[in-house]
């Protein structure tokens, strides 16, 4: 699927992969609606777009499901109809184990990372697959693949995210649409902050963290190529390969290696 020409809605596009992801569609042009909670994110992506017409801003919180039924009409009005669905909108939780997280931490992650992807995939579809191509990509995590310790609900909100997607791919596979699903690994974007999850250093050292922009890369590149499972970063692609050889071993290493950061964590909230 060539991305010049045609019109694709991004979630997420006000910061991180999504603002990446907007910005490298309309440098091989693409006409982009960006979608996020941040008003103010989203502007300073289009400030740094400079694509006039070809890109519009949508801010709404995707988990406002009559807003986001609304929200395919508004894209048509400003750019036509949607051939393309990139949901990268996400929150992670607090760096601190499941038994520690309040009910309502858990359910704002998955109102966030579940239902509002359902949401979105909900407003689109019928529009998409009136489409002679169409693309629909889920943004899920290497947290789907193998459990990270401090982050294990999120990463169960991300698994859901992947079987949706896989499901999706199974549902469409007669119809125009071609389903990707992307496993990120540590991209360095201000994830924590945007999350509301507050921490000294912001989760840790990301200078061996993939960049934004590399991520928007390879999002633009599988749309194109129209893959249908993506790892972005060494990071993810270890995790994909150890949850399908020793997926007992891969679980075991990493929560040695996290066992240090979440126990800091818990003792930063007093727990």
């Amino acid at each position: 699927m060539n991305c010049a020409g045609k019109v694709f809605v991004v979630t997420g596009g006000g910061a991180g992969i999504g603002r990446a992801t907007v910005l490298e569609l309309i440098r091989r042009g693409a006409r982009v609606a960006a979608v996020d909670l941040n008003a103010e994110g989203l502007q300073e992506t289009a400030d740094e777009a400079e694509a006039g017409k070809n890109l519009s801003l949508h801010a709404l919180n995707i988990t406002d499901r009559d807003a986001v039924l609304a929200l395919p009409l508004e894209v048509t009005e400003a750019l036509g109809p949607a051939d393309g669905l990139i949901n990268v909108a996400g929150i992670i939780q607090p760096f601190i184990h499941v038994e520690d997280l309040k009910f309502e931490q858990m359910e704002h992650v998955v109102d966030v990372n579940f239902w509002g992807t359902v949401n979105v995939v909900k407003a689109f579809l019928p529009g998409l697959k009136s489409r002679s191509e169409a693309s629909l990509v889920n943004v899920s995590s290497m947290g789907a693949l193998l459990p990270v310790p401090g982050q294990s609900f999120y990463g169960a909100s991300k698994a859901a995210v992947r079987l949706l997607t896989e499901g999706l791919y199974a549902e469409l596979l007669d119809t125009s649409v071609t389903v990707t699903e992307v496993f990120p690994g540590a991209v360095a974007t201000e994830i924590t902050k945007n999350s509301g999850v507050e921490t000294s250093d912001h989760g840790g050292d990301t200078s061996r963290a993939t960049s934004p922009e590399e991520a928007g890369r390879v999002i633009a590149d599988a749309i194109e190529r129209k893959r249908f499972r993506v790892m972005i970063g060494n990071d993810a692609r270890l995790f994909d390969i150890l949850s399908r050889v020793a997926p007992k071993r891969g679980i075991t290493m990493i929560a040695k290696k996290m066992k240090d950061l979440v126990t800091a964590r818990a003792k930063e909230v007093g727990i």
